[in-house]
């Protein structure tokens, strides 16, 4: 258990199993009904909780020193086996959507551990805890529609000797929450397809990828655009045929422009070699012909983009030397040129910037309050976060939280993803090919993927006054297939990505896309 030591862990539960004693061969009692929670700093020790363990275990849930906000916490552990439940029940509600919000940490590896809204006259609602690491706490969120006037808040642990799980802080207020993009970013899939890849849904039936996510809960794709790339692919005509196939799915689509004829990224801007001897007025007007071109298009054909980015992952700015952050104020002026592209074809259509490092709050602020200074217009704030590259929960939690609160934009994880193996199916070694890069908690399996991306899009879901929007999967139907590599001028080069997609090794749908349905 994070900041205690097991001696006093167990003199704790020790207390706890005295009481227990007492109370085991009792059926469990609820609180005093109350139409709000009581003691939800547990600063009073378990007063106004109860507990109830089918087995009898009702010393695994217990109060200690350490707390989030105040100086105590519940906290779940036994040094055997156990499953408990702690909870408060309300009557007296006024019907109508409530969500509960709570500070939590844990070491992971439990059967399951979460928070709970139940017997509150409609479905019950959970959030999973999410392994933490460093003793660092996390909030979680769930909501439920209240009808009938009452509603139980449910702390829950199912775990082995040993595991641990702390709870703090808890809120239970009116109001709802949600994810309102769950997306991915399915820009290979037509090379993918070009060069033979097949897929399959969970029950094993061959079928179309984007209709098989789409039935999965996907509801937004992610396309990028490169001026004129080496293999065609991801230019205006690739964009504008996807868009068409996301739109007769009731997709929404996220434009994504690179201004470059390959990736862009914190590592390299490239300019598109049409561009390449133009100067920064030139580059403006070309930005802005550009972005205006392609979203116009996909308008055309009925299929108006609902959000662009303008640009990809510019921590360091784009199209160097002239767009770099040595010099914000050109930098400004391209990206402005790209967001009023996008705004006189559609006032509609959202305009994001994406940073990469989710993790990164100091270079987030940093970037950001240059942009505002510069006047540049966006609507949300995107960013990139990889466990294995870009901090922990609680570092991203805390970049969106203060994202979304500092300029008063909704924020978006654009791109996140994990492995589902360590194995490698093309020879290309992946980027994430060894346990030493895994992030704790999450094995490289099909059950560590999903829980990983499960708890990205809680972080994002719990961002105070519904600013979460939600989270794009980066790639999830780029498989292993020969020619679809990831270099568009080297036919030969393999995807160092297959082991991150969200289709297994012989096309059929992992796990980790039933969590494109998250409420």
């Amino acid at each position: 258990m994070y900041g205690t030591t097991h001696t006093r862990a167990k003199a704790a539960g020790a207390v706890a199993a005295l009481s227990g004693l007492v109370f085991a061969a009792l059926p469990a009692q609820a609180a005093h009904a109350a139409t709000a929670p009581v003691n939800t700093g547990f600063e009073s020790g378990a007063a106004g909780w109860s507990t109830y363990s089918a087995g009898g275990q009702n010393a695994a849930s217990f109060t200690e020193a350490g707390g989030h906000g105040g100086s105590t916490r519940l906290s779940h552990w036994s040094a055997s086996a156990y499953k408990v439940e702690t909870y408060q029940y309300l009557s007296g509600l006024t019907d109508g959507t409530y969500t509960l919000s709570a500070w939590v940490r844990s070491g992971g590896g439990q059967r399951s551990a979460y928070l709970a809204l139940r017997n509150c006259g409609s479905a019950e609602q959970r959030t999973d805890l999410p392994p933490t690491a460093n003793g660092e706490w996390i909030r979680l969120v769930t909501s439920v529609k209240v009808t009938g006037g009452a509603c139980t808040i449910s702390l829950n642990s199912d775990a082995h000797a040993g595991q641990w799980a702390n709870f703090d802080d808890i809120t239970f207020t009116p109001g709802s929450t949600g994810l309102s993009v769950r997306g991915g970013d399915l820009s290979t899939l037509p090379k993918n397809e070009a060069h033979g890849a097949t897929y399959r849904n969970a029950g094993g039936t061959a079928g179309d990828a984007m209709g098989i996510l789409r039935s999965s809960g996907m509801n937004y794709v992610r396309l990028k655009v490169w001026v004129n790339p080496a293999d065609g692919y991801n230019d205006k005509a690739r964009v504008l045929a996807m868009a068409k196939r996301a739109k007769a799915l009731g997709m929404k689509t996220l434009i994504d422009f690179h201004y470059s004829d390959a990736w862009a990224d914190p590592g390299k801007q490239n300019k598109p070699a049409a561009w390449a001897g133009h100067g920064y007025a030139q580059l403006r007007t070309d930005v802005y012909n550009h972005t205006y071109d392609v979203l116009n298009a996909l308008k055309a054909q009925g299929t108006t983009a609902d959000m662009v980015q303008i640009g990809n992952e510019t921590n360091g700015g784009m199209l160097w030397p002239e767009g770099s952050t040595a010099n914000w104020s050109q930098l400004a002026g391209l990206i402005t040129s790209g967001a009023n592209a996008a705004k006189a074809v559609s006032s509609g259509t959202k305009v994001a910037l994406h940073l990469a490092e989710g993790g990164d709050n100091a270079g987030t602020r940093w970037w950001f309050d240059n942009a505002v200074a510069q006047k540049v217009p966006f609507d949300v704030i995107a960013l990139s976060y990889y466990g294995y590259w870009h901090g922990s929960l609680s570092e991203l939690q805390t970049n969106l939280d203060d994202a979304a609160s500092r300029y008063g934009k909704p924020v978006l994880v654009a791109e996140t993803a994990y492995a589902h193996t360590l194995a490698d199916d093309d020879g290309l070694e992946n980027n994430v090919a060894t346990a030493s890069q895994l992030v704790a908690g999450y094995p490289a399996t099909p059950a560590g993927q999903a829980a990983n991306l499960r708890d990205v899009m809680n972080v994002v879901e719990a961002v105070p006054n519904g600013r979460g929007l939600g989270a794009v999967y980066w790639e999830p139907a780029w498989t292993a297939v020969t020619g679809s590599g990831w270099d568009p001028a080297d036919p030969a080069s393999g995807n160092a990505w297959e082991n991150q997609a969200v289709f297994d090794y012989d096309g059929k749908l992992l796990p980790a896309a039933a969590w494109f349905s998250h409420r």
